[in-house]
């Protein structure tokens, strides 16, 4: 059992389904899910679980990443954050809630900071990457940039309901260096799929030739055989590699 910190006043939030396949559809507050390092940490991970902004998959890209993390020396806490739109909540709603769970973060000993998050956990680490100093930020299949109006892939996309999440994805366009504060302060681990038909390449890509022309730090990984949502379960393929290649990332980044 993880210890759970709130965030904010409500409920405290209930999952449908069972684990390891828990979904939180409608979160009534903003929670962490605290899970420590069985060993002496060397860094400590914030952990963004996606959903496409209309849901949280908590098990499969929220405690799975965290209980994979503390294998790799670090405290992990998945940010159980509430949705744009939802219960009138504003665009913003999911930033104010990774504000809240860094200002908690805070009050704890000193440790280096990672953001860490899947499809639209991804979106939401990159928009975190962008606010307070952090370590580093690992990222995978999320839709970092092609969802914003004006950089749309394919062109024509529909605008995405609520109205809120639209305007959440245009106020934060993650790799767009010429829209306001777009680009991470630091470190970046990527990994997509090349064949990926909800969350195109392109969104990696466009960080890619931002990071060539302001000179970021960003590694990526396009896997051909991977399908949207691998996580940690769907690595029949060359996949498979993406978690030894962050543990080696975060090796470097780690280093003393």
């Amino acid at each position: 059992m993880s210890a759970v910190i709130a965030l904010t006043d409500g409920a405290p939030n209930t999952f449908d389904g069972s684990a390891p396949d828990r979904i939180c559809r409608r979160p009534t507050r903003a929670e962490l899910h605290a899970y420590p390092s069985p060993t002496p940490a060397r860094g400590r991970a914030l952990v963004y679980a996606g959903g496409g902004y209309l849901q949280l998959m908590h098990d499969k890209e929220g405690v799975e990443v965290a209980q994979w993390l503390n294998t790799l020396g670090l405290d992990a806490y998945v940010l159980v954050h509430r949705l744009p739109g939802h219960d009138g909540h504003p665009f913003d709603i999911a930033l104010q809630d990774g504000l809240r769970a860094l200002d908690v973060l805070a009050t704890l000993p000193p440790l280096p900071l990672l953001h860490v998050g899947l499809s639209s956990g991804g979106h939401l680490a990159g928009v975190m990457a962008c606010q307070r100093d952090s370590a580093g930020a690992v990222i995978a299949y999320a839709p970092l940039n092609a969802n914003h109006r004006s950089h749309k892939f394919p062109p024509g996309k529909p605008d995405f309901p609520p109205p809120e999440k639209q305007a959440f994805y245009d106020a934060w366009p993650i790799g767009i260096a010429t829209e306001p504060h777009g680009l991470p302060k630091c470190p970046v681990f990527l990994a997509y799929a090349l064949h990926d038909p909800v969350v195109p390449v392109q969104h990696a890509l466009n960080l890619i030739v931002a990071a060539q022309q302001h000179q970021l730090d960003v590694e990526a990984h396009v896997f051909p055989q991977a399908e949207h949502g691998f996580a940690l379960r769907g690595l029949d393929g060359t996949q498979d590699q993406w978690p030894g290649l962050v543990a080696r990332w975060l090796q470097r980044l780690l280093a003393v």
